[in-house]
């Protein structure tokens, strides 16, 4: 006899340590976990199924392979030849993986959905905020800012109130030595290596399409040839293959000329940037919180800023301490304390002079 819809949950599982603890613990809070596993890249996933048989789990396979080349990776692809930097798991999270969650869910009749993310929800003023995990170090908060309020009140993140050493050992306890031992899956799950390769193999057209160009400087002067700019981000150092006798960065990256500028770091710093796309979730907070603070890419420090909303809907942010290495294309995502309060795609900062008060240029 199978128990309620409102205590039946559906599990994302991987098969990994996190969705494996996530299953255990929603088992003794008297859910009944249902998992589904989604087979989006490589060889079906059979060790997340076996593993549910070893807990007495119903499992279900979901083959979304072509989705998720359609959606994802053509999505990784596209940013990339647009100039861009992309960040899979913040597009996925609510255009593919929740999106299936939640279909998966209705069909099986589950009330709630969890994943093994380490993030917490939190209520308040009628809004759910997701809100850093416990764990600092593995804080998935900056991947779910999409996510909407209707997907929210389904979730149940058990892992929020832990740190990856304390799920080791939870899992050691409950039986799982072998499970707990495992190491970190891999930051973008299609990608082995780099990401260059990546998209030689799964776009071959992009080297004919566009080819070398110039590295130039910060006047236009050229450096020296690169091998095409899809393969540069922003702020990086390695791997450029020009001698110039100092350290160099690529500063900006124009698709449109095919070329990359190159700099030093302090040209990377800034205290203004554009972003478009937002999805916020209280306006107030965003827009008048003293204490308002943006992330600009995964595990860095939050900055102190102030956010005001331009005449053609973009939002300018202004940083109250130095950032560096703004990367269109990343997200940058706000938060008030602990919470997220909101989320935006770092656009092309071409132009943004013209929004910067005179006071502030150098």
């Amino acid at each position: 006899m199978g128990m309620t819809p409102d205590k039946r949950v559906l599990v994302g599982m991987s098969g990994g340590i996190d969705s494996t603890a996530t299953c255990l613990m929603l088992r003794e809070q008297g859910y009944e976990v249902v998992g589904v596993t989604m087979w989006v890249w490589g060889e079906e996933p059979l060790d997340a199924h076996r593993l549910a048989d070893k807990m007495g789990i119903e499992h279900h396979i979901a083959d979304e392979r072509e989705s998720f080349r359609k959606t994802v990776v053509q999505y990784f692809i596209d940013e990339y030849r647009n100039g861009r930097t992309p960040n899979p798991c913040v597009m996925c999270n609510p255009l593919f993986k929740f999106r299936v969650l939640t279909e998966w869910a209705d069909k099986l009749g589950c009330s709630y959905i969890a994943t093994g993310h380490y993030t917490r929800l939190e209520e308040r003023d009628g809004h759910i905020f997701i809100c850093v995990g416990d764990d600092e170090k593995k804080d998935q908060s900056y991947f779910l800012w999409r996510l909407s309020q209707e997907v929210l009140r389904r979730c149940i993140f058990p892992l929020g109130a832990y740190t990856k050493p304390q799920v080791r050992e939870y899992l050691r306890d409950k039986g799982y030595a072998l499970k707990a031992e495992e190491g970190e899956s891999m930051e973008v799950c299609f990608i082995t290596g780099d990401y260059r390769d990546f998209l030689r193999e799964h776009c071959p057209e992009i080297d004919r399409e566009i080819g070398p160009g110039w590295f130039v400087n910060a006047e236009g002067g050229k450096l020296g040839e690169h091998k095409g700019y899809p393969y540069y981000t922003i702020g990086q150092r390695k791997g450029l293959e020009i001698a110039l006798g100092k350290p160099a960065y690529v500063l900006k990256i124009n698709p449109q000329k095919n070329t990359v500028m190159l700099g030093d770091a302090d040209q990377l710093k800034t205290s203004w940037m554009l972003v478009e796309h937002e999805m916020l979730v209280d306006e107030a907070e965003v827009f008048g919180h003293p204490d308002l603070c943006a992330r600009i890419r995964y595990r860095s420090k939050p900055i102190p800023c102030e956010v005001t909303r331009l005449d053609d809907g973009r939002l300018l942010v202004h940083f109250r301490e130095e950032a560096s290495a703004i990367t269109p294309g990343q997200s940058a995502v706000f938060y008030v304390g602990r919470r997220v309060v909101g989320g935006a795609f770092i656009a092309s900062q071409r132009g943004i002079g013209m929004y910067i008060p005179t006071t502030d240029k150098p």
